[in-house]
């Protein structure tokens, strides 16, 4: 789909929901997909792209960003503790701060570094074994806790269960976000992402809708 439809798309849907036109960022998830594909996205102007993997993010932006300005890079994905350093060196947001011992070397690496991109704290809203984020009950002492430790938090993210309504994770997510102070609200992706607007979504992650099926 050009990415032309999904930004008319994404309009449509801020003028639907009473939004001021601009208000909802997209964030072109680039991961698996091929340089050429990502190319052409620059090429059409569009600045701002998630990675789920800070190695393979580390092999291909520095390369862009010699040949383009302004580009926001945002890790969409877990982040090992062990790759904190080099992931806070590389992305302008972080959307996955799930975790006590994350938070904490952050926070250190913040003081010895001087700068610390934009953190989103994941939100397990489906409750799932499997998936990263902090449960939905422990959510708001998390929260505090990255206060404490004076990280920059922007707002909270979620990846609702794929069987289940997302409307009724993004209700959840924006509940959380607003009592906790927090104004953004990443949550949405190429198969919901009107949904997500209409219930507040600052920031919609759309891969395979502009780049085609990945090549894994």
């Amino acid at each position: 789909m050009p990415l032309e439809e999904i930004r008319s798309r994404i309009a449509k849907a801020e003028d639907h929901a009473g939004r001021a036109p601009g208000s909802v960022q997209l964030i072109a998830v680039s991961k698996v997909q091929p340089d050429a594909r990502v190319e052409a996205v620059l090429q059409e102007g569009h600045r701002c792209f998630g990675e789920n993997k800070v190695q393979e993010a580390a092999g291909k932006w520095p390369g862009f960003a010699e040949q383009f300005d302004g580009i926001d890079l945002h890790l969409i994905g877990p982040l090992q503790t062990n790759k904190t350093r080099q992931a806070m060196e590389l992305f302008d947001s972080i959307h996955s701060v799930d975790r006590p011992k994350l938070a904490n070397t952050l926070a250190r690496l913040a003081q010895e570094l001087g700068k610390c991109p934009e953190l989103f704290i994941q939100v397990n809203t489906g409750e799932e074994e499997q998936k990263a984020g902090v449960m939905p009950s422990d959510a708001d002492a998390f929260i505090a806790d990255c206060r404490q430790l004076d990280l920059p938090l922007k707002g909270v993210m979620c990846i609702p269960p794929v069987e289940e309504e997302a409307s009724l994770h993004f209700a959840l997510l924006a509940k959380i976000a607003e009592r906790n102070g927090l104004k953004g609200l990443s949550m949405g992706m190429s198969g919901d992402f009107e949904k997500a607007i209409a219930l507040g979504a600052t920031h919609v992650r759309v891969g395979s809708a502009i780049f085609g099926a990945r090549t894994y």
